[in-house]
């Protein structure tokens, strides 16, 4: 038994779809379970409410599972969750109470660039989150992806609505970089991280195969809807001003972490282990997108 918390998630979903497909027996553990969907004829899936805030909802998802991932992710606060709730003390719990519980595998998704000296609190939080699991549980095995595409993605989404601008402003002179990683690849990943030897007590960064500018990959998405905007830098000082001021909306559509995400190059660094280290070829985002944006919704690429 595979217990994958925050199994109703992007991530999640397509982990818990993998492991099925292979046989293995899943139990999806989420605050909200019904809303994951079926997986007919892939082996036998169960769900189960379970909060990564509450010990006793955690050690009732715990039980009998020889494998356990933490894809559970909280990217605004909100509704009573923090990240320090979530990222830092969900996440010390649940690897304390499989360490208790001599569960074999713990797998922990973090993100690139997770820093508990960070400015930026989430991405605080994931850096601290980290360090608590590793103390909680040293043979547990971190997997950090850069920024998440796949059919579906919020990434994605979001590009081809800014694409249908009349114009698209940039974060600065869009010169961040960022390596997407294909959702399928990262579930992969942390597959082979449950099952490999060598896979327990290490951190893997996982990107794709290539590193693109920000501005870069809003060229991709408009070339693959056959548009054409023009683009204005605009400072990151604006950009915090602006998020400052969303952060009293209930549903802030932008937030200063995001912006601090947004400042630093977000890439593999060259000397840490990835997707070779675990078996796995990755795929980039330049021969992926047509799947994740079909054409069909393309305009004329210049006006008149």
């Amino acid at each position: 038994m595979i217990t994958v918390f925050g199994g109703t998630g992007f991530l999640g979903r397509t982990l818990v779809r993998r492991l099925a497909a292979q046989g293995e027996p899943v139990r999806v553990a989420a605050r909200r379970p019904d809303s994951h969907p079926s997986i007919p004829g892939y082996g036998r899936v169960e769900s189960i409410s379970a909060d990564i805030r509450e010990e006793a909802a955690v050690l009732r998802a715990l039980e009998g599972a020889h494998g356990v991932v933490n894809a559970v992710g909280l990217y605004v606060e909100g509704q009573g969750a923090t990240f320090r709730e979530v990222h830092v003390a969900g996440a010390a719990r649940l690897a304390r109470l499989a360490r208790e519980h001599d569960t074999p595998r713990l797998i922990h998704i973090s993100g690139l660039g997770a820093d508990p000296a960070s400015c930026a609190p989430y991405v605080a939080a994931r850096g601290r989150g980290e360090r608590a699991v590793r103390e909680a549980f040293p043979e547990a095995t971190i997997l950090r992806p850069s920024v998440l595409f796949g059919p579906g993605a919020a990434f994605l989404r979001t590009l081809d609505r800014v694409s249908r601008l009349p114009m698209i402003p940039l974060f600065g002179r869009g010169r961040t970089r960022l390596q997407p990683v294909h959702v399928e690849d990262v579930a992969e990943a942390a597959v082979q991280a449950l099952y490999r030897a060598q896979a327990p007590g290490r951190t893997y960064e996982l990107g794709g195969t290539q590193a693109l500018t920000y501005r870069g990959i809003l060229r991709l998405v408009l070339a693959q809807r056959a548009r054409w905007r023009p683009m204005l830098p605009v400072p990151f000082a604006i950009w915090k001003a602006l998020a400052g001021l969303a952060s009293f909306l209930p549903h802030p559509p932008l937030t200063r972490d995001q912006i601090a995400l947004l400042e630093r190059d977000n890439v593999v660094a060259r000397d840490a282990r990835g997707f070779a280290e675990l078996g796995v070829c990755p795929s980039g985002l330049r021969q992926r997108l047509p799947e994740c944006l079909p054409s069909s919704e393309a305009e004329p690429s210049r006006p008149g």
